[in-house]
């Protein structure tokens, strides 16, 4: 376990400033003077007339920081209900006496319903999927794309720290378009992305859940005097053997033209230790394999008119009849019942 200062990956360009712009909508109708705002916190506020130009990071969280203190409000503006100071740090400690990671997620979801009335965070678990939906009310029409999406990095970035586990996400759904900052969303979420969706949910194995936390009250107190910096950046630059071998898998055309032994040797190790080594990380071959088989049976599904026969043979299943009984043990759903119902 990981118990020194969390490792935050550093490499990470500035921020998009068409990212900045848009999240100062929620401060720009609570009728804070952003162009002061930016000015005080060492941004020429010229930056923002480029979407391409970066913002460090260092410089962002001052900002950030400022505002919250200027409206009173951890959400930005975006509330009906301000967050005030402390109420995110609030919630951490609530979350930190849960067992594991189920419960944490749903003990962050209760919070939230307590001190809010338009944000609502809820944990679903189908088959061997969770997702977690984060939906804003938006009751006064701002422009809250990329509040809705900052929770969900957010919620991301603290859960993974709280495991001390990078959580791999299947895919993410987002209820918007690609916004102007979408070159960075590989960074945000590295996993397939799919836009103008009925919710915007993360979507990871329930594995993930019944892992436990392993922070303690000093090192919360730490992480969270470090906020936002900590958030802003990714958890732990995912070169974890799990991480590596997915993207292996998901350059193949079909899963089964890669095996273990052939994926041990481009990482330069054996199979036995290879097999070692996801076993510490929590996983195996097979989990991976059913992961990666997880992501492209969705992605057909929602975005292809491939023949559900056709899916089952790119992914290795011998017959039809088996991928059907596998996906519904995935997702809960049938492969031609899921492709109604998400279609897009």
């Amino acid at each position: 376990m990981d118990t020194d200062t969390p490792k935050f990956r550093d490499i990470e360009p500035g921020i998009l400033s068409a990212a900045i712009r848009a999240q100062l909508a929620g401060a720009h109708a609570a009728g804070l003077d952003c162009q002061r705002l930016l000015l005080d916190s060492g941004i020429d506020p010229a930056l923002l007339d480029n979407p391409d130009n970066r913002i460090p990071r260092e410089q962002v969280a001052v900002m950030l920081r400022h505002e919250w203190d200027l409206l009173g409000d951890e959400s930005g503006g975006y509330l009906a209900r301000p967050w005030l100071r402390g109420t995110f740090a609030m919630m951490g400690h609530a979350c930190l006496s849960c067992p594991n990671l189920r419960r944490a997620l749903l003990r962050s979801a209760r919070f939230v319903s307590m001190v809010s009335d338009d944000l609502h965070i809820k944990l679903v678990e189908d088959g061997e999927e969770a997702r977690l939906l984060i939906h804003h009310d938006n009751p006064r029409g701002l422009p809250n794309q990329v509040f809705v999406e900052s929770l969900a990095l957010i919620w991301l970035r603290f859960f993974s720290w709280l495991i001390d586990r990078t959580i791999l996400l299947e895919r993410i759904l987002l209820a918007f378009p690609p916004a102007e900052y979408n070159e960075d969303y590989d960074d945000m979420f590295p996993c397939r992305h799919y836009f103008n969706q009925r919710e915007t949910c993360l979507v990871f194995s329930t594995r993930y859940l019944q892992l436990p936390l392993v922070r303690d009250e000093q090192q919360l107190t730490e992480f969270l005097a470090r906020a936002p910096e900590c958030l802003l950046a990714q958890y732990k630059s995912d070169h974890s053997y799990t991480g590596r071998i997915r993207r292996m898998l998901q350059q193949q055309n079909s899963i089964e033209n890669l095996s273990l032994d052939e994926v041990a040797e481009r990482l330069f190790t054996s199979p036995q230790t290879l097999r070692r080594r996801l076993r510490d990380e929590g996983n195996s071959w097979q989990d991976i394999k059913d992961s990666v088989r997880r992501d492209m049976a969705v992605y057909q599904l929602k975005k292809q008119e491939t023949p559900v026969a056709d899916i089952a043979e790119r992914l290795g299943f011998s017959e039809p009849s088996a991928f059907n009984r596998a996906f519904k043990k995935w997702t809960g759903l049938a492969p031609g019942a899921y492709r109604e119902k998400f279609r897009e």
